[in-house]
């Protein structure tokens, strides 16, 4: 809507100060042309908007025009301005709304914290994803997204562990984004499920609505299903037999280590430890990964595992 875009001139050009119709026309995704003819229209309506010709130049704001955000301390305003759009909120659909949100906040304060908010951007960043993290879309968001603000029923499909799909009306009670990626919280059949939304097969809204849990509470269910994923991601126990020099390499991989034998005085003796993995497979492919610098003492059913593998590497590389 032009009113929208007549505002966000405004806000834009209160926060930076000066800004050409090319950087205008850039942030709001226009033309140029349409951007001259959105600063004629503000300067009809009585804001007093001046152009400055040249390859220097652009457009401004009386040093006077401004509306002020009060009751902020100076540290609050420090921590607004550290606030970045997370990527799992551009997924959503709402970033450019947040956007817009900060900036009506920014252009609200007093003009000397443009200067403070210049300073602060320069020296924070919060990158919200993990590394190597996958930038698939994730096609099923937004009509969950849509579902759960309205209170409607949804209709998924997911794959099941053996090879076949399976569709499910559920009640959709909330989304969460860790570390970059959305989970979606549902009910069905009065039982509390998690599952990632990248990876429903199709979601579909349905006509029916649904009444909410009255006792759920998203973040105290999210805390305790976490908690029983640690569990679960730590149950598979491994003694390993560890040489003295790759113990500290050790100890940049896990954060808990149980020492079970060290003798520092014998420069060549072995440190035996008790690791934690998700899994069987998890452990023998993270052992396999720290070559003759580990070997496996327990579980033996590991230990063959292990053995195995390598011998099928070495093996091959020998043909």
């Amino acid at each position: 809507m032009r009113a929208d875009r007549l505002l966000s001139i405004l806000l834009l050009l209160q926060t930076h100060g000066k800004m050409s119709a090319g950087k205008l026309a850039d942030e709001l995704e226009v033309s140029e042309r349409t951007v001259y003819r959105d600063i004629d229209a503000l300067n009809a309506a009585g804001v007093p908007i001046y152009g400055d010709p040249g390859p220097g130049g652009g457009y401004t704001l009386l040093d006077n025009y401004h509306t002020h955000l009060t009751g902020l301390t100076d540290k609050e305003i420090r921590a607004l301005f550290m606030l970045s759009i997370p990527e799992p909120l551009m997924e959503l659909g709402v970033g450019k709304e947040l956007k817009t949100a900060l900036l009506k906040l920014s252009a609200s304060l007093p003009g000397e914290y443009i200067e403070t908010e210049k300073y602060i951007r320069q020296r924070f960043h919060l990158d919200s994803t993990w590394w190597q993290q996958s930038n698939e879309s994730v096609p099923q968001l937004r009509t969950v997204h849509e579902a759960i603000l309205q209170d409607r029923k949804l209709l998924i499909k997911f794959r099941l562990p053996f090879p076949a799909e399976m569709e499910q009306l559920v009640d959709p009670l909330g989304l969460v984004a860790k570390a970059g990626v959305w989970y979606l919280v549902y009910s069905v059949h009065d039982s509390l499920r998690t599952t990632r939304v990248d990876s429903l097969l199709d979601a579909h809204l349905s006509e029916d609505t649904f009444n909410r849990l009255a006792d759920f509470d998203l973040a105290t269910y999210w805390d305790k299903w976490c908690s029983e994923q640690e569990i679960q991601f730590s149950s598979y126990n491994v003694l390993l037999s560890v040489t003295p020099d790759f113990f500290p390499v050790l100890q940049r991989y896990f954060s808990s280590i149980d020492i079970i034998e060290k003798q520092p005085e014998d420069a060549e003796k072995r440190v035996t430890v008790k690791l934690s993995f998700a899994s069987f497979e998890a452990a023998r492919d993270r052992i396999l990964g720290f070559g003759r610098s580990v070997e496996v003492v327990e579980p033996q059913a590991l230990h063959r595992s292990v053995l195995d593998y390598a011998e099928q590497i070495v093996n091959l590389y020998k043909e």
